[in-house]
């Protein structure tokens, strides 16, 4: 297969350190001069991998093989060189900071409710994102704005916790959204009864912490995560919140809280969507306080929450004890197995009729934590709103700008379902013919940070080494030593060996997933920096010199049990 590779020629490299100036010598005429490959690369053929978990790559080294004696044998193939101009427009400074963060604001506001979805305020967010592109020139992708499908959804009306002593009956009330959030699927219901300490939440026959305490009846206290000395085959059934409150209940519990040990997350709460693929257990509340509000379920108690997990960890041995105090949990939660929801798909056709039959795909998820009761809201502002700000702006410029014209065709997709395992992406890349899509960029989490990592160096070097030449010309960004791969919604379309390129604040995630997570504290430099690089390696590719597919990715074909998009109709909040 003819595999055409992006480099930069030295003099410009030379000339660009020699002259700092660049920005304002712009309008001159310079070319940027790009050469196919390198022998050494051609030989390695890195891109024609997929990722490792890849089940097509285990024969990629011989189909590799010959489509590289079959390349060998077409003139100039390793020597060909496309020129292209660089636009008049500096691309040291192409994107608009003012129209990113404009739709930070307007999608982070109270008005779609953390973007939960399943929810009818997600749906409306789909709708802005939609008429967004249309105002640029997009069109529907295939005569369809949306891809509807069906997800998990579960809508936290309200929460009650509190905490007493029976000796007194004095009750300590915890604030939802300040102290502590909800299982993003915790089930309603009532309970108020003794509190029995369970360490990580094991019953292991090897690590059981519920041997030597009496959890019916009881509320189950558990700490997050799994023990780090144990081996992975006896502590991968309890990694998830749902998997926990399941052997909670078999031992006779009413409801589990789980202490938070998010790192970063010791004063304010972290919350999440995705609790385990397990059945729903709609009667059997989960509540999640932070650390520093459950130290004090630990006062004037046997020992400390610190004491507590370094006797754990330094005994390797459970140590489970009853608590003298008492919970109080009331959770009202409307849970829908099957919601409706959707991913945006908008298609801009590319200027070159020669090229504009390939595919640039631009995509980031859209989706968030939502609205727990009435005032614990979850904007997600860097995480993941900077991301689908930076594909809009991408967009914009695409489709407005004459001197960003793609030549190839830029299909975006903002996905639903991120925070249920990048559902949303990995039913468009099962649902797509994606025969066509020569590469994916995925942005998440500009915002922050002091440097950008561009994850997927592992798997395609050569896309990788697009964005690795455009960052030391116009950004210096990107943090550089480390072998990464794919991660979140670029996984799946790796998965089928679509080049493809995550690109994440390095450093960063200050406010990840906690309320506080708003426009105020995206740090617009760094924003419009990151933005900034994106936009360069999107144009680069939109310009159709990039050729990193193999034939055999595109035949491949991935199944997520979800073949047609079915319209269900969204839940109100």
């Amino acid at each position: 297969m003819k595999i055409y590779r992006l480099l930069f020629l030295t003099f410009l490299v030379v000339a660009l350190a020699a002259q700092p100036a660049m920005a304002q010598q712009k309008k001159n005429s310079s070319e940027i001069s790009r050469t196919s490959s390198s022998a050494k690369d051609s030989k390695s053929g890195k891109d024609s991998k997929s990722s490792k978990d890849s089940k097509s790559g285990k024969n990629s080294k011989s189909d590799d093989k010959k489509d590289d004696k079959k390349s060998k044998k077409k003139k100039n193939q390793e020597t060909d060189t496309v020129v292209a101009p660089v636009p008049e427009t500096s691309r040291l400074q192409c994107v608009s900071i003012d129209s990113m963060m404009n739709h930070i604001r307007e999608l982070g506001s109270s008005r779609y409710s953390g973007r939960l979805a399943g929810t009818t305020d997600y749906s409306k967010a789909c709708e802005y994102v939609a008429s967004t592109l249309e105002s640029y020139g997009f069109e529907p992708y295939l005569g369809e704005w949306y891809e509807h499908f069906a997800i998990e959804c579960n809508i936290i009306e309200n929460c009650k916790f509190n905490s007493y002593v029976e000796a007194n009956g004095v009750r300590t009330p915890y604030v939802l959204g300040k102290d502590f959030v909800c299982a993003g699927m915790t089930g309603r219901g009532y309970a108020n009864a003794p509190v029995v300490f369970c360490g990580y939440g094991l019953d292991a026959l090897a690590f059981n912490e519920y041997a030597n305490v009496d959890a019916q009846g009881k509320v189950v206290l558990v700490l997050d995560g799994v023990p780090d000395f144990l081996p992975k085959n006896i502590v991968e059934p309890y990694y998830s919140m749902r998997a926990k409150a399941a052997v909670a209940k078999k031992h006779g519990a009413c409801a589990l809280v789980v202490i938070d040990l998010t790192k970063g997350c010791e004063h304010e709460v972290h919350g999440t969507v995705y609790s385990g693929g397990e059945p729903h257990m709609a009667t059997f509340p989960i509540v999640v306080p932070h650390r520093t509000c459950a130290s004090h379920f630990f006062d004037n108690e046997l020992m400390s929450l610190q004491q507590a997990i370094d006797t754990i960890q330094s005994t390797r041995t459970p140590h489970s004890f009853h608590l003298r105090r008492n919970f109080e949990i009331d959770v009202n939660a409307n849970y829908h197995p099957k919601a409706g929801t959707a991913n945006v798909t908008a298609f801009l056709r590319g200027s070159d009729d020669k090229m504009n039959g390939e595919i640039l795909v631009l995509g980031a998820h859209m989706d968030h934590v939502g609205l727990q009761g009435e005032t614990c809201l979850f904007p997600g502002a860097d995480n993941t709103l900077t991301g689908v700000a930076a594909v809009l702006e991408a967009a914009r410029l695409m489709a407005t700008n004459e001197d960003f014209k793609p030549k190839r065709s830029v299909l975006v997709v903002i996905f639903s379902g991120g925070e249920s395992l990048c559902l949303g992406s990995r039913i468009f890349v099962s649902n797509a013919n994606h025969k066509h899509f020569e590469a994916f960029l995925n942005p998440e989490a500009l915002g922050s940070g002091d440097s950008l990592l561009v994850r997927g160096n592992a798997q395609f070097p050569l896309l990788y080494g697009v964005a690795d030449s455009l960052d030391k010309l116009y950004t210096n960004v990107m943090v550089r030593g480390y072998k990464t791969y794919l991660r979140n919604d670029a996984a799946p379309f790796a998965y089928i060996g679509i080049p493809s390129l995550n690109f994440y604040a390095y450093n960063g995630y200050k406010h990840n997933h906690v309320p506080s997570d708003i426009l105020e504290n995206i740090n617009r430099k760094t924003f419009e920096r990151n933005a900034n690089l994106f936009f360069n390696v999107a144009y680069e590719l939109s310009q159709g010199d990039y050729q990193g597919r193999t034939k055999r990715s595109r035949q491949f074909r991935f199944d997520v049990q979800e073949k047609k998009p079915s319209k269900l109709p969204f839940l109100k909040h």
